[in-house]
């Protein structure tokens, strides 16, 4: 996989794209007839029959429901438009670069928003319509996305922040009304919501441009027991870039994590209820931060859990994540993001202290990264990990989504969807369950099941958030720690709970080459501190490494 060349000209693959006829829009079962589609499928199912994961042995691969091809259909003129020749010379310019460097780029004249988006487009496309390549990452194309980035040419004097111009991905069950919104479930595959989730409208008024949907795990995880992660009915299986098939990709924003690993725009945006932007990101060597609930608005997301869900920003490094969280978080109008790439090295914090866990010691990775940062002169505090359970967790989730979701679907999904509480989404499953719903649906039948009372569900809400935040701030408190360092999502359920920002950051790879993060967990609403302490650890470790065969 390492060595793999892709040999298919990039001009040949639009040709034949643009020529292939589509099929009929009811019969879906022989998109992957060409191309190989069905044959990669085949392979990649006959191989993982036998992985050590239960979770990575797939039923299904490619979805059933599009065809990767079909997906840009309507940005395949513009495409075109940007030579071979000149995809070649913009991808020094652009590829693993952050924000403050590709905004330098335009501002001397040496290439323009355009085709900044085009370059992204055309990766996107080179690689998601190959078999061989193909990550399942995206699900759908904004279709105005370059004619949005023109414009930005023609104001970029006028430009208002950092992010003016830089093309973003988004999870696909955050709203939008350029796409629609799916969650990934067959029930939405045709929601197209009448306006732009909060987070999105503060991006636009900051001048990002929204590129596209990323895959996801069907709604966000919290559907089939014990399935594959980054699996939906529309998007079909998300694959990990270093290791296709053979590595997790870390659920539930696995596409947001993948397409920003692959490079195949300057950031995305993920959301999380409880691991579910530090999981993706740890898996996919980027940079994720998953905030203090209710930092951002949840307006606008499909949703799991009122108390918990948040979205959160995915970039190839903490700068580039700190840019896109502060124009999620704030409109134009109210005083929009900052332009923070010049202080990324003027308010580093000094003498930090930092938590590690004893128990996580033995780990090759982490036991490195952190005499790296011994090195450098941060205090090491080696504390013990209590034993805290978090009982009723799935209980919270339940019952909040089951009084959520009918929320969404009656006042923000369009009215087309039929659908307007769990049991019809459940029911329309069953209608043909090989391929709306091929792992079960077991957690819908599990929040269906229960019967927790009310006085019963505020105390587990009481315990969860008494008992999250003592796991974390009785060692925070003793030892003065500016933060506990953890491995990937080890404890993203204490810090969901406890209502904890988290932030992962690339260590490298593994002996496998699958990746791993440190993940900074700080106090609730302190983002600034922990984006300024991620900026120093990050410039320690430089973990953050591109796959290969995406190169």
């Amino acid at each position: 996989m390492r060595s793999l060349l892709f040999s298919i000209s990039i001009l040949t693959l639009l040709s034949c794209n643009a020529q292939t006829e589509k099929p009929a829009a009811d019969h879906n079962d022989s998109h992957h007839n060409n191309g190989g589609w069905v044959i990669t499928e085949n392979e990649m199912l006959h191989k993982n029959r036998t992985h050590e994961s239960g979770r990575m042995q797939f039923k299904l691969v490619n979805s059933k429901y599009q065809n990767e091809e079909y997906v840009f259909d309507q940005v395949l003129e513009d495409i075109k438009r940007l030579s071979d020749e000149r995809y070649a010379a913009l991808a020094p310019m652009i590829l693993e670069q952050d924000i403050t460097t590709l905004q330098h780029h335009v501002g001397s004249g040496k290439m323009t928003y355009e085709e900044l988006t085009l370059f992204y487009l055309k990766r996107m496309f080179i690689y998601e319509t190959n078999p061989s390549t193909s990550l399942h990452s995206i699900i759908s194309i904004n279709p105005n996305v370059v004619a949005q980035a023109r414009s930005k040419d023609q104001s970029w004097r006028q430009k208002r922040s950092d992010i003016f111009g830089m093309p973003i991905l988004l999870k696909d069950n955050i709203d939008t009304k350029d796409m629609k919104t799916t969650a990934g479930a067959f029930v939405l595959k045709d929601n197209q919501p009448a306006e732009n989730a909060e987070l999105v409208a503060n991006i636009i008024s900051n001048g990002g441009l929204i590129i596209g949907k990323a895959n996801l795990s069907e709604w966000a995880y919290y559907f089939c027991s014990g399935c594959p992660l980054g699996y939906s009915a529309i998007g079909g299986q998300t694959l990990n870039p270093y290791g296709r098939g053979a590595f997790e990709t870390g659920g539930s924003s696995a596409g947001s994590g993948v397409a920003t690993a692959a490079n195949y725009a300057v950031a995305a945006v993920g959301s999380e209820t409880s691991g579910s932007i530090i999981s993706p990101s740890s898996q996919n060597s980027v940079v994720g931060l998953k905030p203090t609930t209710g930092a951002l608005s949840g307006k606008g997301i499909v949703p799991i859990s009122h108390t918990l869900d948040t979205a959160g920003p995915m970039a190839k490094s903490v700068a580039d994540a700190e840019i896109l969280y502060w124009a999620m978080k704030n409109g134009a109008q109210g005083g929009g993001a900052t332009n923070i790439g010049t202080e990324a090295k003027s308010n580093l914090p000094k003498d930090i202290r930092l938590g590690v866990f004893k128990n996580l010691l033995e780990d090759p990775e982490y036991t490195s990264a952190i005499e790296k940062l011994k090195k450098e002169g941060v205090q090491i505090i080696e504390i013990e990990a209590e034993q805290i359970p978090l009982p009723g967790f799935l209980t919270l989730l339940n019952i909040e989504m089951r009084e959520d979701l009918p929320k969404y679907l009656t006042n923000r999904a369009s009215k087309n969807i039929s659908e307007k509480n769990m049991a019809e989404v459940m029911a329309t499953n069953r209608i043909d369950s090989v391929q709306r719903m091929p792992y079960g649906q077991g957690l819908f039948e599990g929040i269906m099941a229960d019967t927790t009372n009310t006085a019963a569900f505020l105390k587990i809400k009481e315990t969860l958030l008494k008992n999250g935040n003592d796991f974390f701030e009785t060692p925070m408190k003793k030892h003065n720690l500016d933060a506990i360092a953890t491995i990937n999502n080890y404890h993203s359920g204490y810090a969901a709970v406890g209502m904890r920002p988290c932030l992962a950051i690339p260590m490298g790879l593994q002996e496998t080459g699958e990746p791993k993060a440190l993940t900074l967990i700080t106090d609730s609403n302190t983002e600034k501190h922990l984006l300024q302490l991620g900026k120093t650890i990050e410039g320690i470790l430089k973990g953050r490494v591109m796959p290969s065969i995406f190169k």
